[in-house]
């Protein structure tokens, strides 16, 4: 990143090598990033604090999905921008994405895809 402002990024994944992986990945390019592990915690952190995007996967512990972070947050902000990482979507899960402009990221993810998708999701620009 090389303007001032650092953006703020929520990132959720249920796989702790994941989440660290990419908060790291994140964090050296100027991001200031949450990383929970789980959705209990990341609808916790959404209460209090607004973000400029966020990462989710979409398979979460306890059969929760990405998608009710995602919809959580954008009660507190309805324009979040925001991108669901997967293995795998459904034609459903991806057509509920796009209804909701979500983008998607198929995992595994690539660091130079997570950045460019972030930076263009962060700056809004889709």
């Amino acid at each position: 990143m090389t303007e001032e402002r650092k953006y703020r990024v929520l990132v959720v994944d249920d796989e702790t090598s994941v989440l660290t992986t990419y908060r790291m990945i994140l964090e050296r390019q100027g991001y200031e990033v949450v990383a929970c592990a789980t959705s209990h915690k990341a609808l916790d952190v959404l209460k209090e604090s607004r973000f400029d995007g966020v990462l989710c996967d979409y398979s979460l512990e306890e059969d929760h999905t990405g998608l009710e972070v995602i919809l959580a947050a954008r009660k507190y902000d309805a324009d979040v921008p925001a991108t669901l990482l997967t293995g795998y979507a459904t034609k459903e899960t991806s057509q509920e994405a796009a209804s909701q402009n979500i983008e998607i990221m198929f995992k595994p993810i690539d660091i130079e895809e997570l950045l460019n998708t972030t930076s263009r999701m962060v700056r809004r620009e889709r």
